[in-house]
């Protein structure tokens, strides 16, 4: 039998992102190996410095995120570990302060997301978001609570990040 969560926070994997030496290379793989769209596009960030492939596999999200620069946050992971792999997990949650009063209530710490300089929710491209200093298994978590279509309008006329 399969124990489920009784954490009522957690609605699903929003993505699961991967640290990669290059992008296109990995995309090229899971292109290979598991049939996923050779063309998918990879978007490069210039604020967090990060090259992103992203593609759907098994309706779970994949990010293959490649740092633009030497020591930046995936390739200092990459180094510190040794090689390539499971970088982090986001949860999608219904509410993040729930979320994140539940985590901290079980000894949860929050880390700096980098490039905004903000501990705890934030807005980004897709919903607010935070980070865990705490990891499971060697893998960072991150929460992310979906805009509304209203929150969504809202951030594309100020653009969070």
């Amino acid at each position: 039998m399969t124990n489920i969560s009784s954490n009522p926070n957690v609605k699903s994997i929003k993505h699961m992102a991967f640290a990669v030496k290059n992008a296109r290379k990995a995309l090229e793989a899971y292109a290979k190996f598991l049939d996923v769209d050779a063309g998918s596009t990879i978007h490069e960030y210039e604020k967090s410095r990060n090259r992103v492939a992203i593609f759907d596999l098994g309706g779970i999200e994949y990010q293959l995120c490649e740092s633009m620069d030497e020591g930046g946050r995936f390739d200092a992971w990459i180094k510190e570990r040794g090689g390539e792999g499971l970088h982090h997990i986001c949860y999608e949650v219904g509410d993040i302060d729930k979320a994140l009063a539940h985590a901290e209530a079980q000894g949860g710490t929050l880390r700096l997301c980098k490039p905004c300089g903000v501990y705890g929710s934030h807005p980004h491209p897709e919903g607010y978001v935070a980070f865990l200093d705490n990891d499971a298994g060697g893998i960072e978590i991150e929460f992310m609570q979906v805009y509304s279509d209203e929150e969504l309008k809202k951030y594309n006329e100020v653009q969070g990040i």
